[in-house]
């Protein structure tokens, strides 16, 4: 092997190098960033529990987007029956979210994708995301996450226990 040819491998990763510096200002490659899920909240702007649910869904990597302007306008317009209403309606990824709906059980939804309006939470369950504060004292009530059809049906999602403290 000649010396130029021993010196070729060398000089090609040299020049990759320096193509990477130059094209990625740290001088390492770029890492793919995943995109957070865009959610748009409906509340009423007085609302401390549901300011409390955005931060959970924040937390969990989703990007939100609140409108202060109540609830019930977006509840009706995205077909949930009032039956399963609560105090804050959301929209993700073509799905309707109403009430204190857990960000792990939209993250299934998202992934697993079913035929449905969306999922909802009912009422305002105490230890529910946003309604966990410290002031319930630790306080749990069991609830369930349904899985709303386009018919007005539902069937449970997911079930949470309670707690007796």
């Amino acid at each position: 092997m000649t010396h130029r040819n021993r010196m070729q491998p060398r000089r090609r990763a040299l020049l990759l190098a320096v193509a990477a510096v130059a094209i990625h200002p740290l001088g390492m490659a770029a890492a793919p960033t995943a995109r957070k899920p865009s959610v748009e909240v409906w509340k009423d702007p007085q609302c401390g529990c549901c300011a409390d649910w955005v931060a959970h869904l924040q937390a969990n990597g989703f990007a939100v987007t609140v409108h202060e302007t109540g609830n019930t306008a977006a509840r009706a317009r995205l077909g949930i029956a009032n039956r399963y209403g609560s105090c804050h309606t959301a929209q993700v990824g073509g799905y309707a979210i109403e009430g204190h709906v857990p960000a792990r059980d939209i993250h299934r939804l998202l992934a697993e994708k079913p035929a449905a309006l969306g999922l909802a939470v009912p009422g305002m369950p105490v230890g529910s995301p946003g309604m966990d504060a410290p002031a319930y004292g630790g306080r749990r009530d069991a609830y369930d996450v349904l899985l709303l059809a386009s018919d007005g049906s539902a069937q449970v999602w997911s079930h949470y226990r309670g707690n007796k403290a």
